[in-house]
């Protein structure tokens, strides 16, 4: 059967996998994927491919600055308690929108968060819904990307106000749209199409989301802060995303500018891209059938342009005739109580699996719901994080007793496995069969204590992805010092916790270690207490590594969010507290035990000597 401590240090390692695959895979990956894009980007762009089906691109120069690009094209404003912006006339385009309710850091004066951009390079990022020809070769009349709408009710779009636009076509297609918005992210677009021409037409709706550039793409020279922001590795889902029919879209920005994109065909459903805590996506009608692609190109300026694509079936138009459809657009924070209100008041298929949920999504979602319920309860999320803990370690009591009652019997045999190991030292299989034997006449299990942690795994995995994908926990507070649970503690070992004006994570090779912060060594010590309530390794190399895990596990996880040390931290305090009262309760005396025996004894003597 093996020792059991192999069993113990394989489950340490299946943990440690979910944080080191970052450094060990995703990073080298983005390091040579850094490398390529370089090294294309000096490469002259001769012409800009077009979209097979787009059949346009931005006709207007590049422009790096935000300010400018919004100048350069006439605007219609929003205003909502949600998000503000405005609306390209030229295109109808939702190219600047701004989240009112979330600020770029923690203090609440700092500008607000930029969702849509108007920018023709890295950083750009809109929608357009048009309308396209039965023969693709006949778009250039029909309202697209660059085609210019003329305003002619309403002054600001607020929910109270809806805007109407117009577009007159030289084939006599008169096209209007009337724009509205909730007061969360919902945009909705009526267009009514009237056929004032001599001719029959066919035409189709059609949607596109572009962006310029990877978003999750950073420079070498990209801050300590900036990487942690975009560190999502194989944990959260940022790219493309969507519904087709039954059929869901999710490819990373990585795969589609590597591998290309995809096509799909189906009723209803949505698309667009998605970041860790914002959405951008089309919604076409839910009973009509779409083709839909995502797909990459080279823009003008050399970067890579990512964009999501539907088309609806053609209609057609008798001259005197009219047809209408009506699609909206979804630009906001993921808060999983407002998508799920679309998806259950305006029919939006699945919409809620925009949030990242995950395998485990029937743990996940189930976490979210209790962590949403204790955050209701005390209004602070870092005390819900404290409070889910506490209910799942609850949940899980019983599992966990029977591990450590096998852990405790364990640890009292040591004593005779020691003299066994001693007494067959040269015969291995001799002492395998007499520690078997051991463990028959003491009725012990040497894999009853790990088993039911291999159960506890998921859920694990589970909670920390509940903790990583919430948009809850960001710019969320704590206590003392921690000011926002989706940070790294901001503490650091090396300029004495904040007591020296210097930032030492910019030093080579040990910054990792300089920037240990004061919730990290927390969960390194509880980690490393919990570690001296169980039965020795046999194997001193096993000791040794052992004994290191807690330091490894420190440093892995300090440049984590802090609501996720915290939660570890408190995870490893209760299942201290547990496992020392089982040990005990099995007459086996631990280590802090000894401990104790020596300050009693040390304050018998003070006191005897005090006395005389």
């Amino acid at each position: 059967m093996g020792e059991q401590r192999n069993l113990f240090l394989a489950i340490a390692l299946a943990l440690g996998v979910l944080l080191i695959y970052q450094m060990l895979v995703i990073d080298p990956a983005a390091k040579r994927q850094r490398a390529a894009r370089e090294a294309a980007a000096k490469v002259q762009t001769q012409s800009t491919p077009v979209a097979p089906r787009t059949n346009e691109v931005d006709a207007a120069p590049v422009v790096l600055d935000r300010d400018a690009a919004l100048r350069a094209h006439p605007r219609v404003r929003i205003a909502t308690p949600s998000v503000d912006g405005s609306i390209n006339l030229d295109g109808a385009r939702f190219d600047d929108l701004l989240l009112r309710k979330f600020r770029v850091d923690m203090d609440p004066n700092s500008a607000e968060v930029v969702l849509l951009d108007p920018r023709k390079s890295r950083g750009g990022y809109f929608s357009n819904f048009g309308w396209r020809a039965a023969d693709e070769g006949a778009n250039s009349t029909l309202p697209g990307l660059n085609t210019h709408w003329t305003l002619i009710k309403g002054e600001v779009l607020t929910p109270q106000t809806p805007i109407t636009l117009q577009y007159r076509s030289p084939e006599g297609l008169i096209f209007e749209r009337t724009i509205s918005v909730d007061e969360q992210y919902m945009f909705t677009i009526a267009d009514t199409v009237r056929n004032e021409g001599e001719t029959t037409r066919t035409i189709a709706p059609a949607g596109v989301v572009r962006r310029y550039g990877d978003p999750t793409f950073l420079p070498k020279n990209a801050s300590r802060e900036e990487k942690m922001k975009n560190r999502s590795g194989f944990i959260l889902h940022q790219g493309a995303i969507g519904v087709v029919g039954d059929k869901v879209v999710e490819l990373k920005y990585r795969k589609l500018a590597k591998d290309g994109g995809t096509k799909n065909t189906g009723t209803g459903g949505w698309l667009g891209f998605t970041d860790k805590y914002w959405l951008a996506v089309m919604i076409p009608p839910q009973d009509e059938q779409i083709d839909a692609e995502v797909r990459t190109f080279k823009g003008s300026a050399g970067d890579t342009v990512f964009e999501a694509y539907y088309r609806l079936n053609a209609k057609t138009i008798a001259p005197g005739q009219s047809i209408s459809v009506e699609q909206k657009f979804f630009a906001g924070a993921k808060q999983y109580k407002v998508l799920q209100a679309y998806q259950d008041n305006q029919g939006v298929t699945r919409f809620d699996m925009a949030i990242d949920w995950g395998i485990f999504w029937f743990l996940t979602r189930p976490y979210f719901n209790a962590l949403d319920f204790f955050y209701g309860l005390v209004g602070n999320f870092g005390i819900a994080i404290l409070l889910l803990t506490l209910a799942i370690k609850i949940i899980f009591f019983p599992i966990a007793n029977r591990s450590y009652a096998s852990m405790a019997r364990m640890k009292a045999l040591q004593p005779k496995m020691e003299e066994l190991r001693a007494k067959f030292k040269d015969d291995p299989q001799r002492m395998q069969m007499e520690t078997m034997e051991l463990y028959k006449r003491e009725k012990v299990n040497p894999v009853g204590g790990c088993l039911p942690m291999l159960l506890q795994i998921p859920i694990f995995y589970a909670l920390y992805k509940t903790l990583y994908i919430s948009i809850e926990m960001r710019h969320a507070p704590f206590f003392g010092w921690i000011k926002d649970l989706s940070a790294p503690d901001p503490t650091h070992i090396g300029n004495l916790f904040g007591l020296l004006p210097w930032d030492p994570t910019g030093v080579p090779v040990f910054g990792a270690i300089l920037a240990v912060g004061i919730w990290p060594l927390i969960m390194g010590l509880t980690m490393g207490a919990q570690q001296l309530l169980n039965p020795p390794a046999p194997d001193p190399m096993q000791r040794r590594i052992f004994a290191f895990m807690p330091v490894i596990f420190t440093i892995m996880l300090a440049p984590f969010a802090a609501g996720l040390v915290i939660y570890w931290a408190w995870n490893n305090f209760l299942s201290l507290i547990q496992q020392y009262v089982i040990t005990r309760k099995n007459g086996v005396e631990t280590p802090f035990d000894k401990v104790l025996a020596k300050l009693k004894r040390r304050m018998g003597k003070n006191d005897k000597g005090e006395a005389s």
